[in-house]
C-alpha cells in the first residue's frame, strides 16, 4: 500500500509540474507572454514599441547635422514604422548640447530635426505628416559639463501623435 500512494503521490506531483509548464494550454492569448497586449512595448503597432524597439531618437557629433550610419539605421527602422502605420504623425524635436549660444543651438536643433524629416520623406513618408521644432539646448537629458552629457543631448526625437495629417 505504502508504494502504491508514493506512486499516486509522484505521478500527481508530475502531473502539477507538467501543466504548470504550458501556460497557454487553455488557448488563453495572454497566458505565458504568447499574446500581444495592445499599446504595450510588444504591441508593434503602437508608439511604446516604436519608443523602445524601433527607436525614437538618433544622435549626433559636436557641431553637426550629418546623420551617422547607425542614426541612419535607425531612421530606416523609424520609417518602415510609419508607413506600416498611417495613422501616426509624428513632430521630430532637434535638441543640442548646452556649449554655444541659444541662437546657435536653436539654429543647429532645426538642421537636426530637418535632417531627419528629409530622410524619412526619402524613404516615402508623407510630408504632411512630419512635422518639426527646435529646442536648442532647452531640453537637455542630461545636465552637466562633461562630454558624455553633452553627447546624449546632441539629438533628435520622433515624438509620435495618433490622428489624420493635416495638410
Amino acid at each position: 500500500m505504502k508504494h502504491l500512494m508514493k506512486a499516486v503521490l509522484v505521478v500527481g506531483v508530475l502531473g502539477t509540474v507538467a501543466a504548470c509548464t504550458n501556460p497557454g494550454r487553455f488557448d488563453n492569448p495572454g497566458a505565458g507572454g504568447a499574446g500581444v497586449v495592445p499599446g504595450s512595448a510588444s504591441d508593434p503597432t503602437s508608439p511604446a514599441y516604436f519608443q523602445q524597439t524601433v527607436g525614437d531618437r538618433v544622435l549626433f557629433a559636436i557641431d553637426q547635422s550629418t546623420l551617422s550610419a547607425e542614426a541612419s539605421a535607425v531612421l530606416e527602422m523609424q520609417a518602415t514604422w510609419l508607413m506600416d502605420n498611417p495613422a501616426f504623425t509624428a513632430v521630430i524635436e532637434g535638441h543640442a548640447d548646452e556649449q554655444g549660444t541659444r541662437e546657435y543651438n536653436l539654429a543647429l536643433g532645426a538642421r537636426r530635426a530637418s535632417a531627419v524629416q528629409n530622410f524619412l520623406i526619402e524613404r516615402g513618408v508623407a510630408p504632411n505628416r512630419l512635422k518639426t521644432v527646435s529646442y536648442g539646448k532647452e531640453r537637455p537629458l542630461e545636465i552637466c559639463s562633461a562630454e558624455a552629457c553633452y553627447a546624449q543631448n546632441r539629438r533628435a526625437v520622433t515624438v509620435l501623435s495618433a490622428g489624420v495629417p493635416t495638410s
